[in-house]
């Protein structure tokens, strides 16, 4: 095997490594994200749990995070929970970040 190939390959392993470590941040990030809307709608226990399972699941309607939000939204809206739109996106990025520092440390 050539340098060449050698340096696509380690190429093509560090991008396949660094989809799934932000599969799991993603992952991470929305179950975290699901808990605090949770919170925010009243649910507790069990009730909170599933919220979080569902969040998780909602993120694969589409790529990106407009699903994931227009979720929360909604749930929002329904419940009369008073949260802008920019509060709720400032959220998902900060749980993001926590996602990513947490499978950094190994957590």
């Amino acid at each position: 095997m050539s340098t060449f190939d050698k340096r696509g390959e380690s190429l093509e392993n560090r991008y396949a490594h660094d989809e799934e470590l932000r599969f799991k941040a993603m992952a991470r990030r929305n179950k975290l994200l699901g808990l605090w809307a949770a919170e925010k709608l009243g649910k507790v226990g069990a009730d909170a749990d599933a919220y979080a399972g569902d969040m998780v699941s909602a993120d694969f309607e589409e790529a990106g995070d407009e699903d994931v939000f227009r979720k929360i939204r909604k749930d929002f809206d329904a419940a009369g929970v008073a949260q802008s739109d920019h509060q709720i996106r400032r959220t998902m990025d900060e749980l993001l970040a926590t996602a990513v520092e947490a499978i950094r440390t190994g957590l």
